[in-house]
């Protein structure tokens, strides 16, 4: 008997399956028919849209989806059940599939799955609005275990934020009815895993007094602060986990707009997929499908109908699933002691309060920030510091907030303050700017000096050709082009995708 029963655990756990479900916004995939619904630059047999064009588009959009190579693939900005077939018969693995279009939409919403789809439905947005988009819920079968999909398109950001919120609304008016269901909300949301810090000063977009789709209705953020993996079955309502936050802060970003990174395309968790029974997520399994035909020179090769040559002005983004009871360990996970004690260790957490920092260098203060250092690890910028903070000393402090603003990482609250002793070396914590890479984002926050060359426009140009963007502080007047400039203590910086050096003093840099 136990013989038998060993067998069958056995098999059980042989039969556990893995698998991946993406999404991907490919870009205006339109067919050769003509609909009247089309957009301008996409009416069949056109200069800018014919057989030529649709060809090629088909050929790189099925490559990428064979290469990407998921098991339950969403796609939007599909016009036609026409495209999706002729997606198929390249990527033939697919034997189920669902597409979805409003009536007198441009494009619509396709779901592709190697496994049963056993029902599939509507949500509807706004039946009165002629602009928005409904919501595919599709219901797939795995091993007979039940995973909801919602597919999603929210309106872009030609429109405010209560255009977007009336999406929310509805998703979450829907999942409070399958709370205890696995299910998944993914799709172009036109919205950044942090939109409600984004938008926030954008007066075209925050016409909801700071209130956002994405985290305040579907709840990835509770008072302020990211559902996390880790508390995600504490809350009694519905709430998710947005799975950009496995990824580093600089690596988040599946669209550029201008040169800035942005995270439209969201994977948002249920938090019964936590719950270790059914299906679960397989851990830290988020990532961006980056093949280097699809991104070349920190570019997204996206399509061009001039050319006829790209693919999309997204990158698909993925995440693994499994059968098998996974298990979380999260809040009992242990940091070796040593790592809990360096500024670097406040990169890798997104919030943090009570957080004892020992003996670091102030090495740089200005009006409204510092920079404190310790030996061998990274710098960070201290936000609106205490006055009782003086250059050159050391301190015991707890950090209490943490922050990005426009991609730096910032402290925004301390306490407990203790002040060591003087340190009369702390400018050898500053960094000889000849001798770093000034693009390498781990560096970001020092103080750098020996920093040369010429100001041209906003930037400055270096000896070996390159250049960096320079900026000067309120109330600092800017030098006319081509004056000579010599950076004794600049603040190794970026804004938003960009990195720059900050002078924030008169004292920082000399004119020649």
């Amino acid at each position: 008997m136990k013989y038998f029963l060993f067998i069958f655990i056995y098999s059980c756990q042989a039969y556990s399956l893995d698998f991946k479900v993406a999404s991907y916004n490919v870009e205006n995939f339109f067919d050769l028919h003509y609909d009247k619904t089309e957009y301008r630059e996409y009416i069949p047999h056109s200069k800018t849209w014919n057989k030529i064009s649709y060809n090629n588009k088909l050929k790189n959009i099925t490559k990428v989806i064979y290469d990407l190579d998921a098991d339950i693939l969403a796609l939007q900005e599909i016009e036609s059940l026409k495209v999706l077939k002729a997606i198929i018969k390249k990527n033939p693995q697919y034997k189920y599939q669902q597409f979805y279009k409003k009536k007198d939409s441009a494009i619509g919403l396709a779901l592709l799955s190697k496994y049963k789809i056993i029902s599939n439905s509507i949500i509807i947005v706004d039946k009165y609005d002629k602009y928005s988009r409904d919501i595919l819920k599709v219901k797939i079968l795995i091993q007979n275990k039940p995973l909801i999909i919602y597919v999603n398109h929210w309106r872009s950001k030609r429109a405010a934020e209560s255009q977007r919120i009336k999406y929310a609304i509805a998703l979450q008016s829907e999942v409070n009815k399958h709370q205890d269901d696995d299910y998944i909300i993914l799709g172009d949301l036109n919205s950044n895993y942090n939109e409600y810090k984004t938008f926030k000063y954008d007066k075209k977009l925050n016409d909801t007094y700071n209130i956002t789709g994405i985290n305040q209705i579907l709840n990835t953020t509770v008072d302020e602060k990211y559902v996390q993996k880790s508390n995600i079955l504490d809350f009694r309502e519905s709430v998710h986990f947005n799975t950009w936050l496995e990824l580093e802060y600089h690596k988040r970003f599946s669209s550029k707009f201008r040169g800035e990174k942005n995270t439209p395309d969201n994977i948002l968790l249920s938090s019964s997929l936590f719950d270790a029974q059914n299906i679960s997520y397989i851990n830290n399994s988020f990532g961006i499908f980056k093949a280097s035909y699809l991104y070349r020179k920190n570019k997204i090769f996206r399509w061009n109908s001039s050319q006829k040559t790209g693919f999309s002005d997204h990158l698909p983004i993925f995440a693994s699933f499994s059968t098998e009871k996974q298990n979380f360990n999260f809040s009992t996970q242990i940091i070796a002691s040593n790592i809990k004690k360096t500024i670097a260790y406040l990169y890798t957490k997104e919030q943090i309060s009570n957080y004892k920092l020992k003996n670091v260098t102030l090495i740089y203060k200005a009006k409204n920030m510092a920079i404190i250092k310790k030996k061998n690890d990274q710098a960070i910028m201290i936000y609106k510091p205490s006055k009782i903070l003086k250059t050159g000393y050391n301190y015991d402090l707890i950090v209490d907030e943490i922050d990005y603003f426009n991609g730096l990482k910032e402290i925004k609250k301390i306490s407990k303050i203790k002040r060591k002793g003087q340190n009369t070396h702390f400018k050898q914590l500053y960094l000889d700017a000849t001798t770093i890479d000034l693009e390498d984002i781990n560096l970001l926050n020092n103080i750098v000096y020996n920093l040369n060359g010429i100001y041209r426009k906003n930037y400055l140009y270096l000896k070996n050709k390159k250049r960096i963007k320079l900026y000067f502080s309120k109330g600092l007047k800017k030098p006319k082009d081509g004056k000579k400039i010599s950076i004794s203590s600049g603040h190794l910086s970026i804004y938003k995708s960009s990195i720059q050096i900050v002078l924030h003093k008169i004292s920082d840099f000399k004119l020649f």
